[in-house]
């Protein structure tokens, strides 16, 4: 795209002025205000800040020796020493028309595709999905989906919940009070209510708690009774988790749950002690970071002195076997803020254990979802809200909307509008804001056909498919693009940063770029159909304009694909 064919020209041009430089960091990026231009590099007064030199004049001497005449008008320096661009429009309406004829999506696959592990998700076994869970799902599915529409190898896994002292709760609830008619046709409320039971006598009655602890080690040593019991807990959560999935449109190539790993903690325990990264305090094994002030007030366990592992040991462990396996460039976990001191010490721990590895570790952390009221979003009983639950209700409140608008559509018509719309309005109200942030869970607002929701930019791609439909056009042909108008242009130009946004999110982890680009291309997509007649214009514009939607629909729907949300032509 255009983008990189300046930075190739770029980058010769410092290199003539500053042979040392490093080319990598020399980039161009979209202006973010087109009054000084299309494009600009901020690269060239952070290299005169390293070498103590006057930017403006570094940029100047940059400048007369850069060759963008085939694609710019002219270049300009601004501020302190920005290099700003100036289209040729030939060249937009040019790269537009090579679109047009599929020589391109508006963005260019990775040069140096990487394999990336996503974990996300990651409920627990025998408890239902939550509103907690939301987050989680929806972020890491986009960015894989993002990652792997640049050309990156992305495996995705869900690492679930399903060991530890809570199954020895379950086990007895399980052989104490089991209703299997319950079971049968509601297994996590089933599971949910004798966990409660137990969970309560265990705290009132010793007894029962002993009770539990030795139906877990009974487990764990491989008991056929009590694994053939765990495992069927495990058969009926995935299948309630697998319809969760389905109606997400989420997919996992695999789901290696916590217990995978079990076998492997004690030989990660008797690695750290052999390395010298864990040593024995109070019985327990403990890695002390002395090496780092923000973590040295929190040492990590990864054996009590009970001898049982915990979180970090398994994490460890599942890390190790990643590595081993899969040998990624990098591995994304996706949780909530809660977990950020957690990953901090699995990743500095696995540093010392393995000190040679070249893996990027990340942890994508995210903020709440609150109410209206400012608090954790709950139940108006004050309980957690049900995953399922919520995609219940987001359907439900999307399809009165669509009945209310559409009222002539057969029932069926509206129910699949209803479903497309309300989940995608769950799942963009969740993308939208600055993940780090808390955001406030609005029914109204998320469900609004205008403003920057889902349903605003689903409404926008199905207007411009009823253009096709009124204009009984076919794919249009690949004319010559004219960009007569300022909305035309406008329009064109921020087609062509499509891909520069995709970058950007991959780069961060912030699908929210990719929101607010989608709601530009929308509003400027309205300013040009307002602006601009289609099927009236006479048949040059009128060629032109057709391909402009065409391509606008494209990258809409190319967008919210992205995103994990799906397009309809009519709603």
């Amino acid at each position: 795209m255009l983008r990189h064919l300046l930075e190739a020209a770029l980058r010769p041009a410092v290199a003539a002025v500053l042979p040392d430089a490093d080319l990598n960091l020399v980039q161009v990026r979209p202006c973010p205000d087109p009054r000084f231009g299309d494009y600009q590099t901020a690269a060239v007064m952070a290299l005169a800040k390293q070498r103590h030199l006057n930017p403006r004049q570094l940029a100047a001497d940059v400048q007369a020796r850069l060759d963008v005449q085939p694609w710019c008008n002219h270049t300009t320096i601004a501020g302190a020493g920005f290099l700003n661009f100036h289209l040729n429009p030939q060249t937009v309406a040019n790269a537009l028309a090579a679109a047009a004829r599929g020589e391109h999506r508006f963005f260019q696959p990775t040069p140096a595709p990487r394999t990336v592990v996503l974990d996300f998700s990651s409920p627990n076994v025998a408890k239902p999905m939550h509103v907690g869970h939301i987050r989680s799902t929806i972020l890491g599915d986009s960015l894989a989906r993002t990652l792997r529409l640049l050309g990156h190898r992305v495996i995705t896994d869900n690492h679930i919940g399903d060991w530890g002292t809570q199954f020895g709760m379950l086990i007895v609830g399980w052989k104490r009070s089991l209703n299997p008619a319950a079971l049968n046709r509601d297994p996590f409320a089933e599971l949910e209510r004798l966990y409660q039971i137990i969970h309560a006598e265990c705290r009132q009655n010793p007894a029962t708690l002993e009770a539990a602890r030795a139906e877990l080690v009974k487990l764990q040593a491989g008991d056929d009774e009590n694994r053939r019991i765990w495992q069927e807990m495990i058969r009926l959560s995935q299948s309630q988790f697998d319809t969760i999935y389905g109606r997400l449109g989420v997919h996992f190539d695999h789901a290696l749950g916590e217990s995978f790993y079990n076998p492997s903690l004690p030989d990660v325990v008797r690695q750290l002690i052999h390395q010298r990264v864990a040593r024995e305090s109070d019985g327990a094994q403990v890695v002390f970071f002395d090496d780092d002030p923000s973590l040295k007030p929190h040492p990590a366990i990864v054996q009590k002195r009970d001898g049982a592992f915990n979180y970090a040991t398994t994490d460890l462990a599942t890390l190790d076997y990643r590595l081993r396996t899969w040998h990624p460039d990098e591995i994304i976990y996706v949780t909530d803020a809660r977990q950020q001191l957690h990953f901090s010490q699995v990743f500095h721990v696995f540093r010392r254990w393995h000190p040679d590895a070249r893996v990027r570790l990340a942890h994508v952390w995210f903020g709440s979802i609150l109410g209206e009221d400012g608090k954790p979003f709950k139940t108006r009983s004050g309980d957690t809200v049900k995953l399922a639950d919520l995609l219940d209700e987001a359907e439900e409140r999307a399809f009165q909307v669509v009945t209310a608008k559409n009222p002539d559509l057969s029932l069926d018509q509206r129910k699949e509008i209803a479903r497309v719309v309300g989940i995608g309005a769950v799942k963009y109200a969740d993308l939208l804001p600055n993940r780090q942030s808390d955001y406030v869970f609005s029914w109204d607002r998320m469900l609004a056909l205008n403003g920057n929701t889902a349903p605003y930019l689903q409404y926008a791609y199905a207007r411009i498919r009823s253009i096709f439909r009124k204009g009984q056009l076919a794919q249009p042909p690949s004319p010559a693009v004219r960009l007569d108008a300022p909305e035309e242009m406008a329009l064109a130009k921020h087609l062509l940063n499509f891909g520069c946004t995709l970058e950007t999110v991959a780069a961060e982890y912030r699908p929210n770029y990719l929101c607010n680009y989608l709601y530009d291309l929308a509003g400027l997509f309205t300013r040009f159909y307002e602006s601009c007649p289609v099927l009236k214009a006479d048949p040059p514009a009128r060629a032109s304009r057709v391909t402009l939607c065409q391509l606008t629909a494209q990258v809409i729907q190319q967008a919210l694909d992205s995103l994990g949300i799906r397009v309809l032509d009519q709603m």
